[in-house]
C-alpha cells in the first residue's frame, strides 16, 4: 500500500535522519571520483550484464502519471514522435508502444548492452522505434534525430545518474531535437528519498550526490536546482514539484518514504 502527495515542500527529516546526514561529510577521494566518471559507461554495462532485463519493473504508470502523452495531441489519432532519453532495457518504452499505436519512438541509452536488450525484445520493430547508443553529455542527438522533430521527450530516472556538472549538456542536447512549444517530461529522485538515507558512510561524492556499491551514481534533486538547470538552457517551467509517497509493507510493519521530483519543462 502507498499514499502519495504532491507539492513544493521538501520532506522533513526525523532528528535521527538529520543527524545521520549531518555526520556524513567525508567525500570520496578525487582520484576515485575521476575513476568513477571515466568508468561510468562500463559500470552501467556491468549492471545490465548482472541484471539483464529483470531489475526494473515495466513502467505501466507512465501514461497515468504523464497525461501529456495523450493531451499533447491536437486530434485523436495524431501520430506522436517521442524520444526516451536513457531508455535502459525498454521498461518504459515497450508498455508505451503497446498502449499507444500512434507513437514512433526514438530511444537511446549510455549502455551498449541495454541497447542490445531493447533490440532483442520481441516487441522491437524498426517501423515503430529507432534505438541507438548515446552518451547524452557528448554525442550529438542530431546524428540520429532531425532537429525540431520530437513532440515529447521523457527523461525518467536518467539525469540523476549523470555528474551534476554535466547535466546541462544533456538538456542542451535534447533542446535541439524538441519541437518549439513541446515538452520534456521529467521524473527522478528527490531530496531525502529513502535511497539517499540508506547510503553508508564513504559513499558521498558531493552535495546530494552518492555512489552505489556497483559504481553507478545517483543525485537527489531539489526543486530549485532542477528549475535553475532547465531555465539556464532556455526551457520554460510548466510544472515542477515533489511527489512524496509512503510505501507501507504491512507484513513487516515498514514505512518507507519515497521522494521524487516530477516536472514538465517546455521549449518556447
Amino acid at each position: 500500500a502507498a499514499f502519495q502527495k504532491k507539492g513544493h515542500r521538501a520532506r522533513i527529516l526525523s532528528p535521527e535522519e538529520a543527524e545521520k546526514l549531518a555526520k556524513d561529510q567525508v567525500l570520496v577521494s578525487e582520484f576515485k571520483q575521476l575513476k568513477l566518471e571515466k568508468e561510468a559507461q562500463k559500470n552501467w554495462d556491468l549492471f545490465y550484464k548482472r541484471n539483464s532485463t529483470n531489475f526494473f519493473k515495466d513502467r505501466h504508470w507512465t501514461t497515468r502519471e504523464f497525461q501529456e502523452l495523450k493531451a499533447c495531441r491536437e486530434f485523436a489519432d495524431q501520430k506522436l514522435t517521442i524520444l526516451e532519453a536513457g531508455c535502459g532495457v525498454g521498461n518504459c518504452l515497450f508498455p508505451l508502444l503497446e498502449e499507444d499505436l500512434n507513437i514512433f519512438a526514438y530511444a537511446c541509452d549510455f549502455s551498449p548492452r541495454a541497447v542490445e536488450y531493447v533490440k532483442q525484445n520481441p516487441l522491437y520493430s524498426t517501423e515503430r522505434c529507432k534505438v541507438f547508443q548515446c552518451d547524452l553529455t557528448k554525442d550529438d542527438l542530431l546524428e540520429n534525430i532531425p532537429a525540431d522533430s520530437v513532440d515529447v521527450v521523457t527523461l525518467i530516472f536518467v539525469l540523476s545518474a549523470i555528474h551534476p556538472d554535466k547535466m546541462h549538456l544533456v538538456l542542451k542536447n535534447i533542446y535541439k531535437v524538441l519541437k518549439p512549444g513541446k515538452c520534456v517530461l521529467f521524473r527522478d529522485y528527490g531530496l531525502y528519498d529513502h535511497a539517499m538515507l540508506r547510503f553508508k558512510s564513504g559513499s558521498k561524492l558531493g552535495e546530494n550526490f552518492y555512489v552505489r556499491q556497483d559504481g553507478t551514481r545517483s543525485y537527489f534533486f531539489t526543486e530549485e536546482f532542477l528549475s535553475q538547470l532547465f531555465k539556464a538552457e532556455g526551457y520554460e517551467q510548466v510544472v515542477n514539484e515533489y511527489v512524496q509517497r509512503e510505501t507501507v509493507n504491512r507484513k513487516e510493519d515498514l514505512r518507507v518514504p519515497r521522494v521524487f521530483l516530477q516536472s514538465k519543462f517546455q521549449k518556447p
